[in-house]
């Protein structure tokens, strides 16, 4: 089954319902630092399910230039509805997002999650991303897991580039 991964706009009232479920099990999971902010700007994505429903959500911001990694991107508010967790969606999700980052220009695409959250920790890492430092806020949150992964670009013989998909 293939899903599909489309953006949207902040102001979407679908995705603004499951970014308001996100926050709920964040917060519910961690205290009020579990709802870290989205910085304006970010480019969010939903998953749907087979009747068009969108069943998931996350986004893609830039770090800063002054950041410890200035010209990265970042996942920010990974999320499937539980009722459609362990179908594919997460994944056809972050697919999305990595192609959304690879068309941004990011070299490496950076994430956090927190140790209360083993099957997001086996997403990331079954998909590529390495385990690294904390950077920013996180430096102080032992339970804060951060991950990386460099977002491949093809170079081709004629000195023009393409990006996988």
């Amino acid at each position: 089954m293939e899903h599909i991964v489309e953006e949207r706009p902040a102001e979407d009232r679908e995705l603004g319902e499951l970014l308001a479920a996100a926050y709920g099990e964040l917060v519910a999971k961690y205290g009020a630092e579990g709802r870290s902010q989205v910085k304006s700007g970010a480019r969010y994505f939903v998953v749907l399910d087979d009747a068009r429903r969108a069943v998931g959500c996350g986004a893609v911001q830039a770090f800063g230039p002054d950041s410890e990694h200035p010209g990265d991107g970042e996942v920010k508010r990974m999320y499937v509805v539980p009722a459609a967790r362990g179908r594919g969606y997460a994944r056809a999700l972050l697919a999305g997002l990595e192609t959304a980052a690879r068309t941004a220009g990011y070299p490496t695409l950076r994430l956090s999650t927190g140790a209360l959250q083993p099957e997001a920790i086996a997403l990331y890492e079954s998909s590529g991303y390495t385990r690294t430092a904390p950077w920013g806020k996180y430096v102080d949150q032992p339970g804060t897991r951060c991950y990386a992964k460099g977002i491949p670009v093809e170079f081709t013989g004629d000195g023009t580039s393409h990006f996988h998909s």
